[in-house]
């Protein structure tokens, strides 16, 4: 389908010449409910117009889809370089090759189905949507990681089966497909197989907000993308993973089973990239071990690596939830004390040395020794 030009004749709509010129909102409209895009094929993903229509001017919000849609992409397209336009076209059309050739296992895994995939607890704290809601439900073995019970054995099951499918598959075509990034060489992109939709679903209905209430920082500024994968550990498999930070804002891992021994998450304490490389503070030291079906959410920013796998197999649900307007506010920051737990030990020193020096000046005003 093309992209709406305004009245279908490149002509702009009359209400369009009204707002033009207006500038989106600082902070989004979190009263207002965007519309779906799934329906269209766009070069940008239809849950960033979602997302970007929060931040319309009021004068917009009550405009035609097509108006709304020929307003943001003229956005888009001066801040999305053509380069990362081509790489989206690209994408696009490596996923057409692999879903008009693959034949998936389960189906249903393309919907949510609630009731199916998630336990009742989890269900019961996002419906009540408040902090005393998810509190009752986490653990936090290291500050700012929270662990919770998430996943159905059923469902977990489910999507195992289906990646073993797409291993099949993979063998058998000779098809190349893209692994989940450059450290795990096992694994698959569920994005890449039709489950983008239901994994937009599971960020933006499920995950913000436990991200509006545990990362307020980021979940001010909507999610509005991510990137999904299924990492594979095992003998044959990848065996660890490396101390990194993940290319996300938000990061949710959940363990999907088999049997295995090993593969514990240790955490470091999060930093922004200058700081990237500190050593931790005591308090940041921790490790998680994994549970099949339970979750962890951490900020993308928090340092950590999985050790060894050493018998068994175990498989991932990671999921990268990422904010673009995040990132954009980030370019003209230079110190981030809300969430960087160095930029925070050098302010809170910057203060000590400021009040030791004060109460030094005032001690000589009054006429009383240092010394």
């Amino acid at each position: 389908m093309a992209l709406p030009t305004g009245n279908g004749n490149g002509v702009l709509f009359p209400a369009m010449l009204q707002v033009t010129s207006s500038r989106l909102r600082l902070s989004p409209n979190s009263e207002h409910k965007p519309e779906a895009y799934d329906d269209l094929q766009l070069e940008f993903s239809p849950l960033l117009f979602s997302s970007l229509e929060r931040y319309l001017p009021p004068a917009m919000l009550n405009l035609s889809r097509d108006a709304k849609i020929q307003f943001m992409r003229d956005i888009l397209v001066r801040y999305f370089p053509e380069a990362e336009r081509t790489r989206v076209q690209k994408q696009r059309e490596y996923r057409e090759r692999i879903m008009s050739n693959y034949q998936p296992l389960y189906k249903e895994l393309q919907t949510l189905d609630e009731t199916k995939f998630f336990v009742p607890s989890f269900l019961q704290a996002v419906n009540a949507g408040t902090e005393e809601s998810f509190r009752k439900i986490i653990i936090e073995p290291t500050p700012g990681v929270y662990s919770f019970e998430m996943l159905q054995p059923n469902f977990c099951e489910m999507l195992i089966s289906e990646v073993e499918n797409i291993e099949r598959w993979v063998h058998d075509t000779k098809f190349k497909i893209m692994r989940p990034n450059t450290m795990n060489k096992y694994g698959a992109v569920l994005d890449d197989f039709g489950l983008e939709p239901m994994l937009n679903k599971l960020m933006d209905v499920y995950l913000r907000p436990m991200a509006k209430v545990f990362f307020p920082e980021i979940s001010r500024l909507a999610l509005d993308s991510h990137h999904g994968f299924i990492v594979e550990y095992g003998a044959d498999k990848d065996v660890e993973l490396g101390f990194h930070v993940d290319d996300s804002e938000v990061t949710l891992n959940v363990c999907l089973g088999k049997d295995f021994f090993g593969g514990e998450l240790y955490f470091r304490g999060v930093r922004c990239d200058k700081h990237v490389n500190t050593v931790p503070h005591p308090e940041e030291i921790g490790d998680y071990s994994h549970i099949p079906g339970r979750a962890v959410l951490h900020r993308g920013r928090h340092r950590h690596g999985a050790r060894a796998t050493t018998s068994g197999q175990r498989l991932n649900l990671i999921l990268w939830c990422r904010s673009s307007a995040y990132r954009e506010l980030k370019r003209y920051q230079t110190e981030f004390s809300s969430w960087c737990g160095e930029c925070l030990r050098r302010k809170k020193e910057r203060q000590h040395r400021a009040v030791a020096a004060t109460k030094m000046e005032l001690l000589k005003r009054d006429g009383i020794s240092t010394s």
